[in-house]
Parts: structure tokens; C-alpha cells; sequence
């Protein structure tokens, strides 16, 4: 048997038997009430892998009565979803047709544009899953049209009534009398990550190693590291890219790239490095952002293994180009002041062409006139202070001279 059959097998089929997601299937869960009240939108699910979305998406098709088609778009392409349209042309009147989008955000923005007009036209009813956060990786047309819902981690304690059917499904598949204690259910979901079909994978191995009774040691067998990249090791990984690049150690920061995307975090490591640029290497080399950016569009495009190329540039230029965190802190410091109450009047000047005494700066020798800018309660004010840095220092000595 392969482990992916188990999990298949396994598979809830109605809303009761999802685990973990109470908010969105318990008994006052949202998109529970949305389907007793006969509404079907588009949806987009995201969050953790092994969490319910897929199988979600099949009941919620079953209970509608709709046509489910499903998708990857790893591998699909329009032509998947209009060969799907053709196919079920004759259906529209009556059920119609909801399409299942895993992992859409490999889907370019041109793709997500063409597919809008299927949405809006009604041929199919969307729903789509990612693991990324939608609002960086859903066209905004379709997240307009859909409504997000978003699937959490499952906690062992919701996992372990998951193994205690795996349970009594191997011991009447293979006429056998296997046990678990409650404790190693947990440490199985626990080492799974919040992920219940990495967390079968892990109790299927183990069952199979152990004789009567499943332990711990059965499960500590095999590597308990496959599987949902952990919230915590997610983080703390992109954390420690991200102080390698900051603190100027190349080889560290090279290090904690590769361990990242060998982990399957493409996108959040090009999120995170595009950070990187402005934050800590920001206007003490601002082509930084520019060439970053340039490297992780690349790396989206050519896909792992090749990814790490264009990656490794970024992530060695950011490592080794000179640093500064001046932009940061004048943003942060002129948020403060607004979280404060201040600057709510600003000056009337500024305000529209209609109230006079604007002065146009390049109408003035050097395009520089002096005028106020800030509001009155916080003239004076000052929330930007150049770097030690060749390119800040030389614009600040250049407005010095200018400004007098």
C-alpha cells in the first residue's frame, strides 16, 4: 500500500469529519453557515499544507451538487480549464461547475486574468487554494470576486482521532491487533507539524515497524522532518537569512538560502529578500532593490533547481553591499507620530492648487524653495538621519550646500 492511498482513504467526506478548521466547519463555523443558507461563492483557501483545502473543496462541491473538477497549477495550463469548459458545456444549466485551483499562485498574473472571465461569466464557480499569502499572489480582480478563508495548523489534539482511524484500518486491513498510546499519538502529530497527511505517512511507517504496540521509537525510525515546513522552523530560518545578510556574513547567509529553498520556501525567501534590500542595505545601495528584484521575477520563472542561481546572486550582492536601516527608522518614527495623533491638520498649501501659496520649487534656483511641509505640531521634527554611508552622506552634503 502507498502512503498516499491511506490518506486518500481516509479522506472525510462529509464537514464533520474535518479536523481542526472549527471556525470555518464547526457548528457555528462560517462556510458551514454559508452552505446551510445555499450560498456558493468563490473561494480561495490558503494556509499550511495538509490541512483540509483540498478536501474541503470536494465536499463543499458534493453538497452543492455541482460538477468538481480539480487542478494543479504546477502543471496546468488554460488550456486544462477550457478543455474542462467544453467538456461540461451541456451541464451549465443545470448544476454547473466548480473548479478546485491547487497552489494558484503558480499561476501568472496572465493566467489568473484569463481565468477571470470564466468566473465572471458564470461557467465556473472558483475555488482556490495556496500556501502563500493571497493577497501577494492572487490577481486582485479574482480576490474582488472571492472570499478568503483561511485553514490553520491542526493541533495534535485534533489529529489524534485522524490516527485512531488509520488505526482500525490497518488492523482490520492486515487482521491484526496493534496499539498507541494517547501520548505518541500526540508526538506524532506533533512532529507532523500541524500537516494530518504527513501525519498519517509518519503513523502508517510506524505501524508497520512495530510489533503489537507503536512507540515512540518506531516513529523516531524514520525522519519526522518530511513534511510541513513548521511555522516556527519557517520563521526562524528566514530569520536567520535575513541576520546573516544584516550582520555582512555572505557564507551564512548563502548557507541559510539553500537550507530554505531545499525546504520548498521559493516565495517566501524572495519576499524576505526583497525586504532585505530596503531595510537593512536600503539607500546605501538603493540598485539593490532593482537587482533583487530582478533576481527573484528569475527565479520565480525558471522554478527549482535553477531558482537557487538567481537567488544566491541576490542574496550574496545584499550580504556583502554596504548597509543601512535610515529608511526604515524614518518611516517608523514618522508612524509613531501619526499612531500618536499628530499632523491631522496638515498645511492648507499643500492641500489642493484651489488654496494659494504653493510654491513651485522648480520655478527657484537649484529646484529648491524653502516653504513649510510639515503640519504646525510638528515643525521641526526631523525623522529621517542619513546613514554613514558614501550615497546618503553625499545627498546629505548636497541639500546642506542647496538648503544654506
Amino acid at each position: 500500500m502507498k502512503h498516499a492511498q491511506l490518506a486518500d482513504l481516509l479522506r472525510p467526506t462529509d464537514l464533520d469529519g474535518i479536523v481542526g478548521q472549527q471556525h470555518l466547519f464547526g457548528e457555528r463555523g462560517v462556510i458551514r453557515r454559508m452552505l446551510a443558507g445555499g450560498r456558493i461563492t468563490n473561494m480561495i483557501f490558503y494556509g499550511p499544507p495538509g490541512t483540509g483545502k483540498t478536501t474541503a473543496a470536494g465536499i463543499i462541491a458534493k453538497l452543492s451538487g455541482m460538477n468538481f473538477y480539480k487542478l494543479n497549477a504546477t502543471s496546468a495550463t488554460l488550456s486544462d480549464v477550457k478543455e474542462i469548459i467544453q467538456e461540461t458545456g451541456n451541464l451549465f444549466g443545470a448544476n454547473g461547475v466548480l473548479l478546485y485551483l491547487d497552489e494558484i499562485q503558480y499561476f501568472n498574473r496572465k493566467q489568473q486574468q484569463s481565468l477571470l472571465e470564466y468566473i465572471e461569466d458564470g461557467r465556473i464557480t472558483l475555488i482556490a487554494s495556496t500556501t502563500e499569502n493571497p493577497h501577494f499572489f492572487v490577481y486582485n480582480a479574482i480576490l474582488s470576486r472571492s472570499s478568503l478563508f483561511e485553514f490553520k495548523a491542526v493541533s495534535a489534539t485534533d489529529i489524534r482521532p485522524v490516527l485512531m482511524r488509520a488505526l482500525n484500518y490497518l488492523n482490520e486491513e492486515n487482521n491484526a491487533r496493534k496499539c498507541i498510546s494517547g501520548d505518541v499519538c500526540n508526538y506524532i502529530g506533533h512532529a507532523a507539524r500541524g500537516d494530518v497527511r504527513h501525519s498519517i505517512v509518519l503513523f502508517e511507517n510506524a505501524y508497520h515497524a512495530a510489533d503489537e504496540e507503536i512507540l515512540r521509537e518506531h516513529v523516531d525510525s524514520f525522519d519526522t522532518s518530511v513534511g510541513n515546513f513548521g511555522d516556527d522552523t519557517h520563521y526562524d530560518l528566514l530569520s536567520c537569512l535575513q541576520k546573516s545578510i544584516r550582520g555582512s556574513d555572505p557564507d551564512a547567509a548563502v548557507f541559510y538560502l539553500a537550507k530554505a529553498l531545499l525546504a520548498g520556501e521559493l516565495l517566501s525567501v524572495c519576499r524576505r529578500l526583497q525586504v532585505i534590500a530596503s531595510e537593512d542595505v536600503g539607500l546605501a545601495y538603493p540598485l539593490a532593490a532593482s537587482v533583487v528584484r530582478s533576481c527573484c521575477e528569475s527565479a520565480k520563472e525558471l522554478g527549482m533547481p535553477e531558482a537557487q542561481i538567481p537567488l544566491a546572486n541576490a542574496t550574496l550582492l545584499l550580504a556583502t553591499a554596504p548597509k543601512s536601516n535610515s529608511a526604515e527608522s524614518a518611516v517608523h518614527a514618522a508612524a509613531e507620530a501619526v499612531n500618536a495623533g499628530k499632523g491631522i491638520d496638515v498645511p492648507r498649501h499643500l492641500q489642493s492648487p484651489l488654496f494659494k501659496g504653493y510654491k513651485y520649487p522648480h520655478d527657484y534656483e537649484n529646484h529648491y524653495v524653502k516653504q513649510q511641509y510639515l503640519p504646525d505640531d510638528l515643525l521641526g521634527s526631523t525623522f529621517y538621519r542619513p546613514g554613514e554611508n558614501k550615497n546618503e552622506q553625499a545627498a546629505a552634503e548636497y541639500w546642506k550646500k542647496i538648503k544654506g
